[in-house]
């Protein structure tokens, strides 16, 4: 799999768009980040709950290793797109997806801070 082919994949889902985060494409649906690829775009991550990531990897492990620190911990889980296959990444991109739908929308961040 290519980065290409993974970003065909993440705009495949209903409402999802490209944007930039930390110099480097990331994935949202209503407002929040479900999936990005990383620096070089190289790998990929998608946001899976820990049960999900737990499955992925046991069932996948050469095309799936825990983020690191404690974004792995909450689910986030990198793609290796070299041992990716599309079947697979499509199904853990809709699970990340489903997870941001079903969140109420982001709401914008203000540039403005609070004065007291």
């Amino acid at each position: 799999m290519t980065a290409d082919d993974f970003r065909e994949i993440a705009l495949s889902m209903q409402d999802a768009e490209e944007r930039s985060h930390m110099g480097h494409p990331d994935f949202r649906a209503n407002g929040r980040i479900f999936s990005t690829l990383g620096p070089g775009e190289e790998w990929g991550m998608v946001k899976l709950t820990p049960g999900e990531q737990h499955e992925f990897l046991r069932q996948h492990p050469r095309m799936f290793a825990p983020s690191s620190g404690a974004w792995g911990r909450q689910g986030c889980t990198t793609v290796h797109l070299e041992a990716a296959d599309r079947a697979t990444v499509r199904g853990a991109m809709l699970l990340a997806w489903q997870h941001v739908i079903e969140q109420p929308p982001a709401r914008a961040r203000s540039s403005r801070r609070r004065t007291k």
